[in-house]
């Protein structure tokens, strides 16, 4: 077997964060191949003896963890595995140990489907790595792989709350009642301890024990109605969760209304004294209106691409990090906050712009702080099995007939802008947009929206599905 044709025709691709596919399709083989093809890539400028592995909650994962692990093995190498723990947890341990990781989750796509995150000793891959991955060819004989027995190090769990836990007082979230949606979160045993360190009360519900595939993108009606109801019930500050592999948070303020991501991260980034940002398309258009910021750069839709960017800004800045609209915040460099230094951590994380949106409430709510930013809001949503060719031809089709597109939703606005950084974003006259692009993780077409009510931006996202779905 070759490396590079197992992946070409393994069904596995690169999406806006790591390799995505079918689970299916994770077979000994492909996982073998993307596993030899990253680490002979990685040998070409790094030394190490070591590779990280971790998993998320899906049922598929550690039987994946076992395929990586038979090839770390075969290369001469010692799998180092941590069991199930937030990706970013992974990270930050990895880059301390200098040793590059893989992290088997699918994160929040559907069920049927899993993924392989890569990580360099320094960081996230970039999209140039990704094409030096699929381009390595080197052959290989699979019987020659034998599955491994793997045991559970804690070591990244304990580092990981360890990051977080030195930079506060243990009496930080003293009086405050934060409830932990579980669900399936890889993070779901770490985030209780850690707040309760910190001097939070916690409670603790929605503990699933088959996976559940949360996307914080897309907030189902549910889980919104569910969130209410908690807050009211427990009388909460917050409720915090993140998707499966615990990158990308989930927060609720005092009332049960999930903050968007974007928000969420630029009231961090604002908090942490970030001169400059790196962000997607896709983010609300307050972070510029702020005024906060000396440099604001936009980017397509994806980890890598907001990683890329940090190249460029920190020729001209000090403090810079990058936030998505799923609200995963990423550290571009090393920041000093309260006294203490924290590290760079150049791929999405959840708990820091959690620990930041409560040490920026101070001793009002977190509503009240959202209150006070520009008043611009965002909704997203999808239409889930909508194909990636499909997805193409519709926007190219909209792309030429804009303003018929627009008259045919039964708006007076008018276009004035088109923006194709990612996908196809549409900036209308009353200030309006409507941004439309096929997922990269999944067979789906994606919508964002951005107006001055959060009805409006609702109505949007809903308008627009509804209409392209009927097509």
């Amino acid at each position: 077997m070759n490396t590079s044709d197992v992946i070409h025709n393994s069904g596995i691709e690169f999406g806006t964060s790591g390799a995505r596919g079918l689970v299916i399709d994770f077979t000994h083989s492909t996982t073998v191949a993307f596993t030899l093809a990253f680490l002979i890539h990685l040998k070409k400028e790094f030394v190490f003896k070591e590779v990280a592995l971790a998993i998320d909650n899906r049922p598929s994962s550690f039987g994946i963890a076992k395929f990586c692990a038979s090839a770390i093995i075969n290369m001469g190498m010692t799998p180092i595995y941590y069991g199930v723990i937030p990706t970013p947890a992974l990270a930050c341990k990895a880059m301390a140990e200098n040793m590059p990781a893989i992290m088997i989750t699918g994160s929040h796509i559907p069920f049927d489907r899993n993924g392989m995150k890569f990580y360099r000793p320094d960081g996230e891959i970039t999209k140039k790595d990704e094409v030096e991955i699929i381009s390595t060819s080197i052959n290989f004989d699979l019987s020659l792989f034998k599955l491994p027995h793997l045991t559970c190090s804690p070591a990244a769990k304990n580092y990981y709350i360890d990051r977080y836990v030195r930079l506060f007082p243990k009496n930080f979230l003293a009086g405050k009642h934060i409830g932990i949606y579980e669900h399936s979160s890889a993070g779901r045993d770490i985030y209780a301890e850690l707040l309760c360190m910190l001097g939070a009360k916690v409670t603790s519900f929605g503990r699933s024990d088959e996976f559940v595939p949360i996307d914080t993108e897309a907030v189902s009606q549910n889980d919104r109605d569910l969130a209410k109801i908690w807050s009211q019930d427990y009388e909460l500050d917050a409720i915090f969760s993140t998707d499966g592999d615990g990158d990308r948070p989930l927060v609720a303020d005092e009332t049960g209304n999930w903050l968007r991501g974007d928000i969420l991260g630029l009231i961090s980034a604002i908090e942490l004294g970030i001169e400059a940002l790196s962000v997607p398309i896709s983010c609300n258009t307050a972070i510029e209106s702020t005024g906060k910021f000396t440099e604001v750069y936009r980017t397509r839709i994806g980890s890598p691409y907001v990683i890329e960017a940090f190249q460029d800004l920190s020729k001209n800045h000090k403090n810079i990090a990058g936030f998505e609209a799923n609200g995963g915040f990423l550290l571009g460099s090393d920041v000093s906050f309260g006294g203490h230094t924290i590290s760079a951590l150049p791929t999405r994380d959840a708990v820091l712009p959690l620990l930041m949106l409560f040490s920026a409430t101070k001793t009002s709510c977190i509503s009240s702080l959202v209150r006070a930013l520009p008043e611009r809001y965002t909704f997203s949503d999808r239409i889930k099995n909508f194909g990636r060719s499909k997805s193409d031809i519709l926007l190219n089709y909209i792309r030429s007939n804009a303003p018929l597109f627009i008259h045919e939703l039964g708006m007076a606005a008018k276009v004035i802008n088109i923006d194709v950084t990612d996908g196809l974003r549409l900036i209308l006259d009353n200030s309006d947009i409507i941004h439309l692009r096929p997922s990269g993780n999944a067979p789906e077409l994606r919508c964002y929206a951005e107006s001055d009510a959060v009805w409006k931006a609702e109505y949007l996202v809903t308008s627009v599905l509804k209409f392209l779905s009927e097509k």
